[in-house]
């Protein structure tokens, strides 16, 4: 019987474009065919063949499908052409060119944008991660991905969640990969593992601005995993994450989150539980609770800080939830708080007072000066706003932060009425050309 390479290259582009099992896949691969008015239809069984490498080339229906899917030639999917065989049949040459700009910004799973789709460094990147972990034991392979999954945290630290997404799918995909047929021992970290990867992927993506349901998906396999692996807290703790990443969108499920991570059959660490307590606090205000009560669940924050042991100098994404939750970051939450209140001169105080470069890392005191930035327009100083947001618009702009960018444009939207002063005319035109760009 002839042996099969596998064909991991498809099997990760596969997972990174949200098709999690060969069961979706097969689902969604039918659903295009239809769209495209093609009789091929195919079985988990045909999945299977293309992921042994039983079938090198797809039949010429197969291809069009394929083509379709992925937006990109099959031998980038790891197919190998017959000899003599183009490699580039799907892809017509006046369409080839605007399919592949388009799909290298984004995928489509069922219809729906779910993940955004990698270059091809990247997408080799999470071929050798899928490969190489086959090649540690398993005690091995979970102290791997553990020390992968902490470099990836700081490396969204200095560079920028853009730059750390395909490190993080590729985690994640050698993780969905290996716990398939890991001893059950294992196979219990690997999850667990795996819930704060895919939490930490959520994260990611909410800061560079991808669609909801694309955090979403991320949570929700958060979540799952923390259900399997019955980690009531990291359940808890991706509940208060889900409400943060709401924003201001939806204030009444932001609450219900929040109140379902402070109140739920869980218990959180006290950094975690203060930080939960803060978006309690925040979803209260925006939906019109009583000042009072609102302060009452802020008390209960520093109080929960109190009890809390030393925060980490440098927390670890694979450490205890919440450890670099710290005092100066529910301060400056608080200011946030207290702007959305319509209480910007209280605010500016706040942020002033707790936001400063010792407390937080670069990415992070822009994310926060964009608000204090916003507060400082609400007050009518529209000089030293836009100085503010065009210091925080420098940093924003190298880690590709939209979360940062997303509230400075609407404090140039609150400073519109000063645009022919000189700083607030050049933040209007630095924000046009970075959107540009």
């Amino acid at each position: 019987m002839p042996e099969h390479t596998a064909n991991e290259t498809f099997v990760v582009a596969r997972i990174t474009r949200g098709w999690r099992t060969q069961e979706d896949f097969a689902e969604a691969y039918n659903a295009v065919a239809a769209s495209v008015d093609s009789k091929a239809r195919i079985s988990v069984r045909q999945v299977r063949r293309w992921e042994s490498g039983q079938t090198l080339w797809p039949n010429r229906d197969a291809r069009h499908v394929l083509t379709e899917m992925f937006g990109v030639p099959l031998d980038q999917l790891g197919f190998v052409p017959a000899p003599g065989r183009s490699t580039r049949i799907g892809l017509t040459a006046s369409s080839k060119s605007d399919r592949e700009a388009s799909m290298l910004r984004r995928s489509f799973v069922g219809g729906l944008l779910l993940a955004p789709l990698l270059d091809l460094e990247a997408l080799d990147y999470l071929t050798a991660a899928a490969r190489n972990a086959h090649r540690f034991s398993d005690h091995e392979l979970v102290d791997h991905l553990r020390a992968a999954l902490n470099e990836t945290a700081r490396m969204d630290l200095k560079m920028g969640s853009h730059r750390a997404v395909p490190a993080a799918l590729g985690i994640l995909s050698a993780i969905s990969t290996t716990a398939r047929d890991a001893k059950p021992p294992i196979r219990h970290e690997l999850l667990a593992l795996g819930s704060r990867a895919a939490e930490f992927t959520a994260w990611l993506h909410h800061d560079a601005g991808a669609p909801e349901q694309v955090i979403a998906y991320w949570h929700n396999q958060a979540k799952e995993w923390a259900t399997f692996t019955g980690d009531g807290a990291m359940h808890a703790y991706v509940l208060m994450r889900q409400a943060q990443s709401l924003g201001g969108g939806d204030p009444a499920r932001m609450l219900d989150l929040a109140r379902a991570a402070t109140t739920g059959p869980w218990k959180l660490p006290p950094r975690a539980h203060a930080e939960a307590l803060q978006q309690e606090a925040r979803g209260m205000a925006m939906t019109g609770a009583h000042p009072d009560e609102i302060a009452r669940v802020l008390d209960q924050a520093h109080v929960a800080l109190d009890r809390a042991d030393k925060p980490a100098e440098h927390p670890l994404c694979t450490g205890p939830l919440g450890n670099g939750y710290t005092r100066e970051r529910l301060l400056v939450q608080a200011a946030i708080r207290l702007r959305e209140a319509g209480r910007p001169l209280e605010a500016v105080a706040a942020f002033q007072a707790s936001l400063t470069a010792e407390a937080f890392a670069p990415r992070d005191h822009a994310h926060y000066s964009a608000f204090l930035a916003g507060a400082l327009a609400d007050l009518g100083e529209p000089d030293e706003a836009a100085a503010v947001a065009l210091e925080a618009l420098h940093v924003a702009a190298v880690v590709c932060s939209q979360q940062a960018i997303g509230a400075l444009h609407s404090t140039a939207r609150t400073l519109f009425p000063y645009r022919q002063r000189p700083q607030v005319r050049e933040l209007h035109e630095r924000l046009v050309a970075l959107a540009a760009g």
